[in-house]
């Protein structure tokens, strides 16, 4: 089968000018001040996973508020401006939805959503880092992927795990720039795919996952950079080879397999030695550095043992 490449990315398509120009922030920020309306992130939501057990696993950081998280985004199917998911992934069709796993396993399935609210669900508060230099610390609702991994029996042949998120031409507006080879398609290392930190989140501030941030079920890895989360999942595949992901065919120099958060290897066009940590006053970001691994390291260096981290960024 021929796959019609991508036409190449100008850098604002990949980099959205607010990350750079956020005059209107500043703009609504002022306003806000003015009417005392810049509120601190609200108490955990009583929605339906509000008994969900409390993990070890969570930062001790304060969350962004609600509002933050789910109003500025990155989901390119609905749009590369940051504020395009909220206006537009309401269109999003999440239900029926099912999620199929498959390939080298001994017992594949398919779930759908009540069967993947069966798992233990936990809340874990992480930190997302953004490779545009941007970041947010986001109470999730999940339990870890390696659960899910025991009951599908992987093979010996299994080395990798690929992740297939949702595609629907008729819903998702970003899908007709020519941006991506749709649909998004990320990938992980078994042993990262079975490390604890790896989440499946399927709510968000102990309520349901918003359609924005990836409903009804979307992977998060916490010491990679944001774009190796694949929202809306519909596909998990247990592979031999390593896949090849939706950023990484797309600009090969800049945005390689392993991704994992690195104040040391720059992007080609910018430094990520620092970040802008949203939610501490989202208009008026603190400054911060990066930390490797996005502070996780003490959990996940181990899997990158002797690893040239630069040629393998």
């Amino acid at each position: 089968m021929l796959i019609k490449r991508p036409d190449p990315i100008r850098p604002s398509e990949i980099t959205p000018r607010d990350v750079y120009v956020r005059r209107r922030e500043l703009m609504k920020a002022a306003g806000a001040a003015a009417l005392g309306t810049l509120l601190p992130p609200p108490a955990h939501a009583e929605g339906r996973f509000a008994g969900a057990r409390k993990s070890a696993y969570s930062t001790d950081e304060r969350a962004a508020s609600l509002k933050e998280i789910t109003t500025y985004n990155n989901f390119y199917e609905f749009g590369t401006d940051k504020e395009s998911p909220s206006e537009y992934a309401k269109r999003l069709k999440t239900s029926p939805w099912t999620l199929a796993v498959e390939g080298e396993v001994r017992r594949p399935r398919t779930y759908g959503v009540e069967d993947l609210l069966r798992f233990p669900l936990e809340e874990r508060i992480y930190r997302l880092r953004c490779v545009e230099g941007w970041s947010l610390v986001i109470p999730w609702t999940g339990f870890e992927l390696k659960n899910l991994i025991e009951q599908v029996q992987p093979t010996g042949k299994a080395k990798f795990v690929e992740f297939v998120t949702a595609y629907q031409p008729d819903n998702m507006p970003g899908v007709r720039l020519r941006i991506l080879d749709w649909p998004y398609v990320e990938g992980l290392r078994m042993d990262e795919a079975m490390h604890p930190l790896t989440l499946l989140a399927v709510g968000l501030y102990g309520d349901i996952l918003p359609n924005q941030n990836g409903a009804p079920v979307r992977l998060v890895v916490p010491w990679k950079y944001g774009f190796k989360s694949g929202k809306s999942l519909v596909r998990i595949r247990f592979v031999e080879n390593q896949p090849k992901t939706a950023w990484e065919k797309a600009v090969p120099s800049e945005y390689g397999f392993y991704s994992n958060v690195n104040p040391d290897v720059p992007h080609p066009r910018w430094s990520q030695a620092t970040e802008k940590r949203l939610g501490e006053g989202r208009f008026l970001p603190r400054i911060i550095k990066t930390q490797i691994f996005n502070g996780y390291g003490d959990q996940v260096a181990r899997l990158y043992a002797g690893m040239d981290l630069k040629r393998y960024f």
